[in-house]
């Protein structure tokens, strides 16, 4: 199936204070090299204490992610940018990802071609999983 896609996932990451963002950065690139994931979009939100939000670009972030920047598919609306700001504290910063699981295309494609179909997906947070 030349059409098939992976999962499709996003994940928001918050941050306090001045980090740096360098070994996050590399490692999102290192992943999107090897061809595990394509990164469909890639957003900077500041959270202000009064709860406002302004979209931060990316070289404010830190050097290394300003190579990602311009990842926006479209995917992504004011409204899941205000829902993501919702879930944020206020006076943090922090990175919404939009990401295609490329390693799991060919097990799509081949689960598909087999006549299966998907009842039921979850994902259990890294957090979880590390507290068990």
């Amino acid at each position: 199936m030349s059409d098939t896609h992976g999962p499709i996932d996003f994940v928001l990451l918050e941050f306090t204070g001045g980090h740096d963002l360098a070994s996050t950065a590399a490692a999102l690139m290192d992943l999107i090299g090897r061809g595990i994931v394509s990164l469909y979009d890639l957003v900077g939100i500041r959270k202000e204490d009064d709860g406002t939000f302004t979209i931060v670009e990316l070289d404010a972030l830190g050097g290394d992610l300003v190579v990602l920047a311009g990842a926006r598919s479209g995917l992504l609306g004011d409204d899941d940018l205000q829902a993501a700001a919702d879930t944020m504290l206020p006076g943090t910063t922090g990175v919404l990802l939009v990401y295609e699981n490329t390693w799991a295309i060919p097990f799509v494609s081949a689960a598909l071609d087999a006549g299966g179909s998907l009842v039921a997906t979850m994902r259990i947070p890294a957090l979880d999983v590390m507290a068990a």
